[in-house]
């Protein structure tokens, strides 16, 4: 590399924010000499956050954060500045922000009945702690692409332990046994407190607000050039030595046809494959479309790219059962205080202080989470904002006989009021927003190693993928940490940084958290 190289990032989510943040960093490569080029207007990817009190708030989803792991995530926000806190940077805010808002979940599962289900027990009989523990204790290779539901019996299903889990982190019993595995181990220290959540932490505002917005404005202090709303439709390339060179990446600007060239020395990083493409939103009277990758192309390229070439991965494996990888999430805006006002007294947490309550057995499996107000950056004392999403949204409803699918968003309040057992006035006047999401657990469906392609493939010379559809040795799919993690080991290879990464905090090796782990299994 040399003073004048490039770096084109193919893709505006947070990995390529984060590659280009620990390019300039670490890397002291000049932030006028890094693009990132988006199809849409504005960057964060799936960590988005928009809306206003007259239109309605709306966030596809929110990103679970522990400050026990996410060692690359927060390596990299120590560095960049809060945007609400004078002096302070994300860290430090987030960190702050948690001491005094200490999750401690008093409602998470709630019955038929409207009645706090007791969660001391994680309701295992010794079938489910004996296959628990050999599904755990299997080598990767062994259990391939196997499901869930291969290694476990159905009652597992049903136990207290399910739920909650299930519903923290959006697993589906036909998902991957490698992936239930590997969370397993990574989160072994939630799962000491999983009834409570109180390893969740959460950031100031929304994760737009809080992450997203931050790293831009400091990017863009450094000089990095955005281009929103450019979709790349190809990369150019040829072998030299073996090794694989984009030589150019051809676009779509303003309507027009474009095409930049990488010289010798540039680097090309790129966001293959999107748990969010193609998602949709509805409004109170409507429900959203429901859309395919065929209407975005937002998987296109990664296939394009990975035909005939196993080192770059294997696309289909992850978006060839929309019926397996979908679901759908909701968020509501207020103007009434009544819904935040008897959730309180129910649940006995105020916002920000329980994270998710499940109705566990809802057709729907749905779950809402009061976050603490405000949630967005500008948003009026007298508004309030909640989201929650259900995992099973083909099925109909308990009191609306539709599926979620088909429902608008007054359709989803009466069916929330219902199972709260809440007069329907208390969200009178509200907006809620349903977002409809086809791949959004795409990364979770059964696969091989080889179907996810290395941050840097073995063939490579100047190129790279960040993103949730990599393969990265012991971490978790679907969390900010992977995406950064990812573009973090990206970087520092092409860029030859001596610096290392910040190596995964093994909690499952600590004795003290295999102990509680074990005797929260058996209580």
């Amino acid at each position: 590399m040399t003073t004048h190289s490039k770096a084109f990032l193919v893709g505006g989510g947070i990995g390529s924010m984060a590659a280009a943040a620990f390019m300039i960093r670490d890397g002291q490569m000049a932030g006028k000499n890094i693009f990132i080029l988006e199809a849409a207007p504005i960057l964060g990817g799936s960590l988005d956050g928009d809306g206003s009190p007259e239109r309605g708030y709306s966030m596809r989803g929110g990103r679970m954060l522990t400050t026990d792991n996410y060692e690359c995530t927060w390596d990299l926000f120590k560095s960049i500045p809060s945007l609400s806190t004078k002096g302070k940077s994300v860290f430090e805010e987030t960190v702050e922000f948690n001491e005094t808002h200490k999750a401690d979940s008093l409602a998470r599962l709630v019955d038929r009945r409207r009645s706090k289900v007791p969660v001391a027990s994680m309701g295992f009989s010794m079938q489910d702690r004996l296959e628990l523990l050999k599904l755990s204790s299997t080598e990767e290779e062994v259990l391939g692409a196997s499901r869930i539901t291969d290694w476990l019996s159905p009652s597992f299903f049903e136990t207290s332990f399910w739920s909650m889990w299930a519903t923290t982190f959006a697993f589906q019993p036909w998902h991957s046994a490698i992936e239930f595995k590997r969370y397993l181990h990574r989160f072994m220290l939630e799962f000491t407190r999983i009834e409570t959540l109180a390893g969740v932490k959460r950031t100031i505002f929304n994760q737009y607000d809080s992450l997203v917005r931050p790293l831009e404005k400091w990017l863009q202090s450094q000089g990095v050039h955005f281009d929103q709303n450019c979709t790349v439709t190809d990369i150019n390339h040829q072998f030299a030595g073996g090794k694989f060179v984009v030589t150019g990446i051809q676009l779509r600007r303003h309507g027009q046809s474009e095409r930049l060239e990488v010289k010798d020395g540039d680097l090309v990083f790129f966001q293959n494959g999107s748990m969010t493409d193609a998602s949709s939103l509805g409004s109170m009277t409507r429900a959203p479309a429901k859309l395919t990758k065929m209407d975005s192309g937002g998987w296109t390229l990664w296939e394009k790219l990975a035909a005939g070439r196993p080192g770059f991965g294997n696309p289909a494996a992850f978006n060839g059962c929309i019926a397996q990888s979908s679901w759908e999430s909701f968020t509501v805006t207020l103007r009434n205080p009544g819904f935040f006002e008897q959730m309180s007294q129910f649940s006995g947490n105020q916002p920000g202080t329980g994270g998710l309550v499940t109705f566990k057995d809802s057709h729907w499996l749905m779950s809402i989470v009061l976050a603490h107000q405000p949630h967005f950056i500008g948003q009026p004392k007298d508004v309030q904002v909640f989201w929650g999403y259900a995992l099973f949204p083909d099925r109909v409803g308990d009191f609306v006989a539709k599926p979620m699918s088909d429902c608008n968003g007054e359709e989803i309040l009466r069916e929330l009021c219902g199972h709260l057992r809440f007069d329907p006035e208390v969200v009178e006047a509200a907006n809620c927003i349903p977002c409809w999401m086809p791949y959004i657990t795409s990364m979770f469906m059964p696969r091989l190693r080889s179907d996810r392609p290395l941050p840097v493939p073995l063939e490579s010379k100047n190129f790279a993928f960040i993103s949730q559809f990599v393969e990265i040795e012991d971490d978790v799919v679907f969390t900010v940490e992977y995406s950064v993690r990812a573009a973090q080991m990206a970087v520092y290879q092409l860029l030859g940084v001596d610096r290392q990464v910040p190596p995964i905090l093994r909690h499952d090796q600590s004795i003290r958290v295999r102990l509680e782990a074990l005797l929260k299994a058996f209580h």
